[in-house]
């Protein structure tokens, strides 16, 4: 039998712009005259190896997510399913609308910069491995600290990765992982750390530096500079 290779895109773009002073979605701040989730859906459309996009968003915002998808020409774009109270039952409500896909990349609407030729990367590197996530080495020295700031110790930079987005999986190990959570109340701040909590390994695939998360408002203007390097 041949595997099944096919690959859902899971854009989680339920989450409010609170960090950045707002009550918009930040997938809709604006970079460079578009909404942010416009470039992310167009990465996503490029991709060659992915098949679909369900977008997970909040059901006020889903008549703009449609036409701006109409606007761009987003034709994977399968369905948009609303958020849940937390990021990870965001997922598991895209996840339970992939059907059959043989894989899932989960991704944040506020990565805008994703590349297509690092989203086919990942999902390679995830039909290699079972699961795989982009990451990019750690530059800064971080430092490990207690409660009251005070430095407890510093870790060697040298083993230490930023961990981004898309995080690819096979769809028979996370759906696994995902009925280990829920039988166990559990909530993981990422789909890797869910997949590893049932036993499973992640391999780091590089990443870029550019793909950044648009957290607060300092991110807009970097974000900008990178975009217009590019050709769009």
């Amino acid at each position: 039998m041949m595997e099944n290779r096919t690959c859902c895109a899971i854009l989680v773009a339920a989450g409010s712009s609170s960090r950045m002073g707002g009550t918009r979605s930040k997938q809709f701040l604006p970079l460079l005259g578009k909404p942010a989730i416009a470039y992310t859906l167009r990465a996503f459309e490029r991709a060659s190896s992915v098949s679909e996009i369900i977008l997970v968003a909040r059901p006020e915002d889903f008549e703009e997510l449609r036409a701006i998808a109409g606007r761009e020409g987003i034709c994977k774009l399968r369905k948009i399913v609303p958020g849940g109270k937390s990021r990870q039952e965001s997922v598991f409500n895209g996840v339970e609308q992939a059907g059959d896909a043989g894989y899932f990349a989960i991704h944040d609407g506020a990565r805008p910069l994703i590349l297509p030729e690092d989203i086919d990367r990942v999902i390679d590197d995830a039909v290699k491995f079972g699961a795989s996530t982009l990451a990019v080495p750690v530059k800064d020295t971080i430092k490990i600290a207690d409660g009251n700031g005070m430095v407890l110790s510093t870790p060697d930079r040298s083993s230490l990765w930023a961990v981004q987005t898309p995080q690819v999986f096979e769809a028979g190990l996370y759906r696994r992982a995902v009925q280990l959570a829920r039988e166990q109340g559990r909530e993981y701040t990422d789909d890797c750390q869910l997949v590893e909590a049932a036993g499973n390994c992640v391999h780091l695939c590089m990443g870029s530096y550019s793909n950044l998360k648009l957290t607060t408002r300092e991110d807009l203007p970097a974000a900008e500079a990178f975009l217009k390097g590019r050709d769009l």
